[in-house]
């Protein structure tokens, strides 16, 4: 039997009587203020297209699906855990914004290859002091909204955490210290006198890396791909989450909501959790 959750700021006590309706159960568990889990429904066709008109998150769910089944969380970066492209913003502060982002967001619709898209940013930034990355750290760097909330239910599970980046250690290692994440991955950028050199040190660590990070991850905890749960946004995340047990896209790409078990387009990551059950 499954449930249907549904979630975001459209997700009012008044709707989800209507969504319940359509379908066809009467029995509600609210979640939270905009979140509902609307319990062993049949038909849920009608409900997924009227939420769909509200701007409403729904997902159809197993029943008994917890989340003490799972034993590792894995996330990328930026526009998943952070609110920003941390290499848009860097080259804000050299003044190349524009050109840098729309290479960005080609190469998270999957248009061109990331690692020489990367490759090609990142030799964009060459002279630019490293102090302009402690800049946007400080002053534009922000967690996706319930960021805390899910990383705190996946810690009181027991449940370990790995954030997988195209990004900069600069920043995922700031993160993994604040965040007490237990494992993460990501590319390191070459400075040399304080300055950036615009390439970046060995290999890129692209698409195929992130699926190799987790496979690494998830074998030394002796677990199996159905224990794994992956959240991502761009093209680049798509062979990691294709490891997976549950793939969240989370205000991600079509063409990663697409492959994705489960989307987030109006749900904070908090919502992750409303999708299993996990309160004692």
């Amino acid at each position: 039997m499954d449930d249907l959750v549904i979630q975001g700021p459209g997700a009012t006590e008044k709707e989800s009587k209507i969504i319940a309706q359509l379908a066809g159960t009467a029995t509600i568990t609210p979640l939270g203020e905009t979140a509902y889990r609307l319990h062993a429904i049949q038909t849920p066709d009608a409900a997924l297209v009227y939420c769909a008109q509200l701007a409403v998150d729904a997902a159809v769910v197993p029943s008994k699906q917890r989340l003490s089944d799972f034993g590792l969380v894995a996330m990328d970066m930026d526009s998943t855990l952070i609110t920003i492209e941390c290499i848009d913003e860097i080259a804000d502060m050299a003044g190349i914004k524009p050109q840098v982002a729309q290479i960005t967001e080609s190469a998270m619709r999957g248009e061109i290859d990331f690692s020489a898209s990367l490759r090609r940013r990142v030799a964009l930034l060459k002279g630019l002091g490293v102090d302009a990355l402690q800049r946007v750290y400080e002053e534009r760097l922000q967690l996706s909204p319930g960021a805390e909330t899910l990383l705190a239910g996946c810690k009181a599970l027991g449940i370990k955490t790995l954030l997988v980046s195209g990004g900069f250690t600069f920043f995922v290692e700031r993160l993994q210290h604040r965040l007490a994440l237990d494992y993460a991955r990501s590319n390191v950028l070459e400075i040399e006198n304080g300055k950036l050199t615009g390439d970046i040190v060995g290999e890129v660590f692209g698409a195929e890396s992130k699926a190799q990070a987790l496979r690494e991850t998830r074998d030394a905890l002796k677990l199996r791909p159905d224990q794994t749960i992956v959240l991502g946004d761009g093209a680049n995340d798509l062979p990691m989450m294709a490891e997976a047990g549950i793939s969240i896209a989370y205000r991600a790409k079509p063409t990663v909501k697409a492959k994705a078990k489960y989307a987030l387009d109006h749900s904070g990551l908090d919502g992750v959790l409303n999708l299993f059950l996990w309160r004692s």
